[in-house]
């Protein structure tokens, strides 16, 4: 139960990240049409770096790269909700994220 509900979590704050970057980018100013590509394009990148390099199958980078990534998308969400205007859900989000790949990292946890 431990082991999948914190695999569980895991694959429910990447989905928020994908949310947030969605969001930030439909909120940034500019033209409908550039909104609209923001708004599909980074959760789109972000979900291709991803599969890549940070999803428990990536086949390509090493470890130490599979770290940044995780890194760089979640940290980059948390300021992405920051700068939204929800500073308290940006620290809670961070916040249980680290708590999470810590709790998966000593764990071994690892599907």
């Amino acid at each position: 139960m431990w082991r999948w509900g914190n695999l569980l979590l895991a694959f429910l704050v990447e989905l928020v990240a994908l949310g947030i970057f969605a969001w930030w980018g439909w909120e940034v100013d500019g033209t409908t049409w550039a909104r609209w590509l923001l708004a599909i394009g980074l959760p789109l990148v972000t979900a291709v770096v991803w599969g890549l390099f940070a999803a428990p199958t990536a086949t390509r980078g090493t470890p130490a790269v599979r770290w940044i990534v995780k890194v760089l998308v979640f940290g980059l969400a948390g300021a992405a909700l920051w700068s939204l205007g929800h500073p308290l859900l940006a620290v809670v989000f961070v916040v249980v994220v680290a708590a999470n790949l810590l709790i998966i990292h000593t764990q071994k946890l690892q599907p």
